[in-house]
């Protein structure tokens, strides 16, 4: 007991010790975390938004399965500002919310059928921003010929050129030129760098250009007579995918109409003879019935959307 004060010191001064040890590993470690990011930014790996990120923890488990990984790909196609993790928690979120939805306005049935078409709604909305960012950019592609047209033509790099389209294009050509210009900055070739932005966003009209683009800069030529009849032509091409959309419109919101059709025709049921639904989807006639409905419906959307396309 006499020694008490000396051990209890000697306790004091380790934990210090300790903690400022713990607060330098810490520290060194934070700073090489903020370099690797900030390192792995500059090359276009990640995006320097500058945005906190929700659910981190999810975002990191998440990205390391196969499921991770493909919707962190279909992200990056559409240029949302939205982590894996966040889109993966706002997904189960939307699932089960619809699955309540369903379970209290119709039937306790249509609360499975209402989760799986909510999985299937969070693929399509992918694919759909993903398809209206290509729309966007093949738009922009006459612009973007014309500006490396007029860079070559004044005697700039390829390389120079595309770093200038980025500056004065808007997104998303700016947005997917700037990274493809970061990648270039990092010794990446131009045949890698241009083949991963068709791959990001793909179209006809984008691959026209990009082999154009890597053809002429490995065997030259004249590359700038070469990109000012493709602004003519991208330019044609503009304006007849512009006309044949504006005829298909009534199609469209035709197929968009037909599955609308349907659930009204639920709701209004079970609000004419309330409890309608839960008797029907009770024995098993009634639940091959509206899964033989849900069929038909579905097909029938798929059949007139692709009816309605037209590739120009």
């Amino acid at each position: 007991m006499d020694n008490l004060p000396l051990i209890t010191i000697g306790v004091t001064l380790l934990c210090g010790v300790l903690g400022v040890m713990g607060l330098h590993t810490f520290s060194a470690g934070r700073a090489e975390r903020d370099a690797l990011v900030e390192r792995l930014s500059h090359t276009g790996q990640i995006p320097d938004t500058g945005r906190h990120r929700r659910f981190p923890g999810v975002d990191r488990r998440l990205r390391t399965t196969a499921l991770g990984r493909r919707i962190e790909l279909k992200l990056a196609a559409t240029g949302l500002d939205i982590s894996p993790g966040e889109f993966f928690v706002y997904a189960v979120v939307a699932v089960a919310a619809l699955w309540a939805i369903a379970s209290s306005l119709l039937a306790a049935f249509f609360g499975p059928v209402a989760a799986v078409i909510a999985v299937w709604g969070a693929n399509t909305f992918l694919n759909w921003q993903r398809t209206k960012r290509t729309e966007r950019f093949i738009n922009q592609l006459p612009e973007l010929s014309r500006i490396l047209a007029n860079a070559t033509q004044a005697g700039l790099a390829l390389r120079t050129a595309i770093s200038m389209a980025a500056d004065e294009l808007e997104a998303p050509a700016g947005e997917e030129l700037s990274r493809v210009a970061r990648r270039l900055a990092v010794g990446e070739s131009l045949d890698d760098a241009l083949s991963e932005l068709t791959d990001r966003l793909p179209s006809r009209e984008l691959v026209v250009l990009v082999t154009t683009l890597v053809l002429s800069n490995r065997a030259g030529g004249t590359v700038v007579s070469s990109l000012r009849n493709l602004t003519e032509t991208l330019e044609e091409r503009k304006e007849t995918r512009r006309e044949v959309k504006t005829q298909l419109s009534q199609v469209t919101v035709t197929a968009y109409a037909v599955p609308v059709f349907g659930l009204g025709s639920l709701l209004l049921l079970n609000a004419v003879m309330p409890g309608a639904l839960d008797r029907m989807t009770g024995a098993f006639i009634g639940q091959a019935a509206v899964v033989v409905s849900i069929a038909l419906y579905a097909l029938g959307f798929f059949v007139i959307r692709r009816l309605s396309r037209i590739d120009v």
